[in-house]
């Protein structure tokens, strides 16, 4: 025999030897899992048909020689046969194609059973069990919990105190800082902090009215400090003149224009959980696994204790 053969079945059946030991003996069997069923399955093909192209080819490497009417075109003298697709080629992809087929109808559908799908389902049933006992909480209690999902999913960035950890994320002790400010006075917002797209311009659209020009350096510098400052201080004036037209003139913000910018309010901080926000420090993920309830939670408790 052919030592390229026989090496071929040599190799084929230690390979085939290695799958089974290492998905047959898998807990549950390959006659109890479909999925270890297929897996076998679609490994044994694999060493198979990846044997069978590598001998073919060698072979025909060794022995055969090019033949046959050669193309028009050609680079630098190099060109191809007009040769018909190898039946072999044609006839696995054939056959792949309908074991992808099969595999998605009959052998393992998508919309079988799956892990995923499981924990999806125990998720949402938890959910409606949840917010069907905890529904009524409000006041203390909405605050109390808020501080247990907060220090459960919220501490490792903002810290147990919830002052940001140095500067890694927002201390939410205090509404808005002015580096925040200035940053979306410059390069404008649109983090969705009203529930919906109602982006912010940037400073080439924003003007002060008092002024009737676009909005300076210098100004932009008095506002953020004033936000930062609780609404207070030097430049309500520049406020009014340039801002408070969507946010008020008390910052409390106008429902679908523009967002509360003095205060934390639960609203707020759930949307924020709910969409993510992108600011000067960096950009804060959205946190779809919490529940509206422990969205509202979170919210109840930063309002509770920022300034």
């Amino acid at each position: 025999m052919n030592k390229l053969y026989l090496g071929g079945i040599i190799f084929t059946a230690l390979m085939l030897l290695l799958t089974y030991l290492s998905v047959g003996g898998s807990k549950g069997g390959l006659n109890d899992d479909i999925v270890n069923t297929l897996a076998i399955t679609g490994a044994v093909a694999l060493v198979i048909i990846t044997v069978f192209v590598v001998i073919k080819y060698v072979r025909q490497m060794q022995v055969d020689s090019a033949s046959g009417e050669l193309a028009d075109e050609n680079w630098d003298g190099i060109g191809e046969y007009k040769n018909s697709v190898p039946t072999g080629w044609a006839v696995m992809f054939l056959l792949t194609m309908v074991w992808g087929m099969w595999y998605f109808t009959i052998g393992y559908p998508v919309n079988a059973y799956s892990q995923i799908g499981e924990y999806n389902e125990d998720v949402a049933a938890h959910n409606t069990k949840f917010k069907a006992q905890y529904k009524e909480i409000t006041g203390d209690r909405l605050v109390e919990m808020g501080e247990s999902v907060f220090l459960a999913e919220c501490k490792v960035c903002h810290g147990i105190n919830a002052d940001g950890i140095d500067g890694k994320a927002a201390n939410l002790n205090r509404r808005i800082d002015a580096a925040s400010v200035k940053h979306v006075l410059e390069k404008g917002s649109n983090n969705k902090l009203i529930g919906m797209e109602m982006p912010m311009p940037d400073r080439n659209g924003l003007f002060n009215t008092n002024s009737g020009a676009l909005i300076t350096d210098a100004e932009i510098d008095v506002i953020s400090a004033y936000v930062a400052n609780g609404m207070s201080g030097d430049g309500a004036d520049i406020f009014a003149g340039a801002c408070s037209m969507c946010h008020g003139a008390d910052g409390m913000g106008m429902e679908f224009v523009a967002p509360n910018i003095a205060t934390f309010t639960p609203a707020l901080v759930s949307t924020v959980l709910t969409h993510g926000k992108k600011g000067s420090i960096g950009v804060m993920p959205k946190f779809d696994r919490l529940n509206d309830k422990q969205k509202e939670a979170v919210g109840a408790y930063i309002t509770s204790i920022s300034k």
